[in-house]
């Protein structure tokens, strides 16, 4: 395969995170060259399928989608996609043995977004977010773990839980523009009561307990990749609080952000605890 084909595919899926997810790509900063191209290249993959069905709203998405899906396994079979984002997914699949299932099921909920509009039980939900975020977890689980499986399987998971509340959070990060344009609703006690505080506080409790479970994981995660992940779970535990701080009828008109400034000092605050911990022989 040509080197300077593969270079630039990887290149491309670094552009893409760049791009769309700046505090992304700040927390993939920390991990090693050989993940962060891998790491890329999954978020590459999921992002085009995500704007496929949430921003392409003058085209046939359904259309799209399937000609996405089907030029991925095209890219599988022969080890090669002229389409830069599937071939670097498709390399990074094929070298840490990411499962076929776990694509499957992404994918299953990326066509979900296409019909379904609300999600009035609790088995619902699980079901979308396990196929649009907890299953991205366990592709890059697969890459931090570098084939030790035994590994893999103890942390899948804090992996799992780590996708679900970033999921959740995103959900509500997002909800003016998941109801008002997209006219989607994923958390049934909304749908049912509305966002009151209650309902608010109910949701920040099961979202934080899915934070606690996953952080058991990160510590234990290999060295080239516990800080990065480290960072990005500080991000949207921030983010967290920052929603449950904010008043409800607030959430439903305005998309919640931490600041420049504050990334920048949770980045660093970050780095000086991680490093002062490992210093001091603490994990």
């Amino acid at each position: 395969m040509d080197k300077k084909y593969n270079a630039l595919s990887f290149s491309t899926s670094k552009f893409v995170t760049k791009f769309y997810s700046t505090s992304f790509y700040s927390a993939s900063q920390y991990f090693s060259k050989e993940i962060q191209e891998a790491i890329f290249s999954i978020y590459g993959f999921v992002r085009l399928a995500d704007e496929i069905v949430d921003s392409f709203h003058f085209s046939d998405k359904e259309y799209l989608l399937q000609k996405f899906e089907s030029d991925y396994y095209d890219a599988v079979k022969n080890g090669i996609s002229l389409n830069p984002i599937l071939h670097s997914f498709q390399m990074t699949v094929g070298k840490y043995g990411i499962s076929d299932e776990y694509v499957q099921h992404f994918l299953s909920s990326m066509k979900a977004d296409l019909e379904k509009k609300e999600y009035k039980s609790q088995i619902e939900l699980n079901t979308y977010v396990y196929g649009s975020a907890d299953v991205v977890g366990l592709m890059c689980l697969k890459v931090f773990c570098k084939g030790d499986e035994q590994l893999f399987d103890r942390l899948m998971l804090p992996a799992t839980k780590l996708g679900s509340a970033f999921q959740k959070v995103n959900f509500l990060r997002d909800i003016k523009q998941d109801t008002q344009e997209l006219g989607r609703h994923y958390f049934p006690q909304i749908i049912e009561e509305g966002l009151t505080e209650q309902t608010k506080k109910e949701l920040v409790e099961d979202i934080r307990k899915d934070f606690d479970d996953a952080y058991k994981g990160i510590v234990l995660l290999p060295a080239d990749s516990r800080l990065g992940v480290l960072i990005a779970y500080k991000y949207y535990t921030a983010l967290l609080r920052k929603i449950e701080k904010t008043a409800a009828c607030d959430i439903l008109n305005k998309r919640i952000r931490i600041s420049d400034a504050g990334k920048m000092f949770l980045v660093l605050s970050t780095q000086i605890k991680y490093y002062l911990r490992a210093f001091y022989g603490n994990k």
